[in-house]
């Protein structure tokens, strides 16, 4: 048996197929454009073994796809593949919308081909999951209830409306061409191989390097953490035992403000890497210019899945924030070959205007 991902040289598709090869003897195709997030190293672990199958292409290019399907005969396809950082959509959306509208849509189309030719039996066992994110559903106020499968959409960026149409989209084909579809909706991920540019690993990397741990507007904003591995085991959960056509949303029951996130972070550093001064990298801590449209709060209701599919969170975010700052100081090689001249432009970019 096999299965097909998309994105998986990523940071949570990356996670997921090293997780996927660890509890399984399954086949993984895995399928990336190898963007600026893409980084093989992350599969440095699986390169020599023969249950990973890596193949560079785009989820737009159908004719790839549909080779690669009629090729391995994939029993599920789990679609991790997007553009993802909201201040890269708002200073350049068209990418978002030709990967995260436009490239769905193609997939859709060729795993819709792939499907039709299968057998009966084939058909009946297929799955295509698409993982999306809360962020669909637009912000919640202080004391509103967290976000359900039910909630309407309400995008407020650039990133968010794309993937809110792609999950359009494939709700669209099970409805319309009855497509074996699953979707899943998650809170803020963290953890290891996580790329840079992210609020966690972005302060750890830039606490231990002495440069200034920036904080938009006052902090204040609210987000559920969901450490990537718990994230992981929820898609194989879903995969395995989801209802056809159904939206599960999965969280890690942590609401944290992002000010929170930092300064717990500065403390296990103080504890684990102590700065040579002898003074708290909470000291390196600056307040810069918020960005445009920032939604205040997301907070994820589970219990649809948990219900269902009896999946709980492993970690609080108290163990699951240590796990991932261990990984980060334990793994200087990645972080320093993932940091790219590019990756490093567009940080001096994003950062430089923003007034103290």
């Amino acid at each position: 048996m096999t299965i097909l991902v998309t994105g998986g040289a990523g940071f949570i598709g990356g996670n997921f197929v090293l997780d996927w090869l660890a509890e399984s003897d399954e086949t993984v195709v895995n399928v990336d454009k190898l963007t600026y997030a893409g980084n093989l190293e992350t599969l440095k672990s699986v390169q020599e073994n023969t249950a990973h199958i890596f193949v560079k292409a785009d989820i737009g290019d159908r004719e790839a796809i549909g080779r690669l399907l009629q090729e391995h005969q994939p029993r599920a396809v789990v679609n991790f593949a997007a553009e993802s950082h909201v201040d890269r959509s708002i200073d350049g959306p068209g990418d978002f919308i030709q990967t995260n509208v436009v490239g769905t849509f193609n997939l859709l189309e060729s795993v819709r081909g792939y499907w039709g030719s299968l057998s009966d039996d084939a058909r009946a066992g297929f799955r295509f999951l698409h993982v999306s994110t809360d962020e669909v559903y637009g912000t919640l106020g202080p004391k509103d209830d967290a976000f359900k499968e039910s909630n309407p959409y309400e995008p407020n960026s650039p990133y968010s409306a794309s993937k809110a149409a792609s999950d359009h989209l494939v709700r669209a084909w099970h409805h319309t061409y009855g497509l074996p579809v699953l979707t899943t909706n998650c809170s803020n991920n963290y953890g290891p191989y996580h790329f840079p540019e992210k609020l966690i690993p972005l302060v750890i990397l830039n606490a231990i390097a002495g440069k200034q741990l920036p904080i938009y507007g006052d902090g204040q904003q609210v987000r559920d953490w969901l450490y990537v591995k718990d994230h992981c085991s929820a898609i194989r959960a879903v995969l395995q035992g989801g209802r056809l056509g159904e939206t599960y949303n999965v969280g890690g029951w942590n609401e944290k403000p992002n000010l929170d996130v930092v300064k717990a972070i500065c403390a296990i550093l103080d504890e684990l890497k102590p700065r040579a001064d002898g003074k708290s990298y909470a000291d390196q801590i600056t307040f810069v210019k918020d960005r445009p449209g920032h939604d205040r709060r997301y907070a994820i209701d589970a219990r649809k899945l948990e219900k269902e599919l009896g999946w709980k969170p492993a970690q609080t975010f108290e163990t699951g924030i240590r796990k991932t700052v261990e990984w980060y100081l334990d793994n200087t090689e990645w972080t320093s070959n993932v940091q790219s001249g590019a990756y490093l432009q567009w940080v001096e970019k994003n950062y430089a205007d923003r007034d103290q």
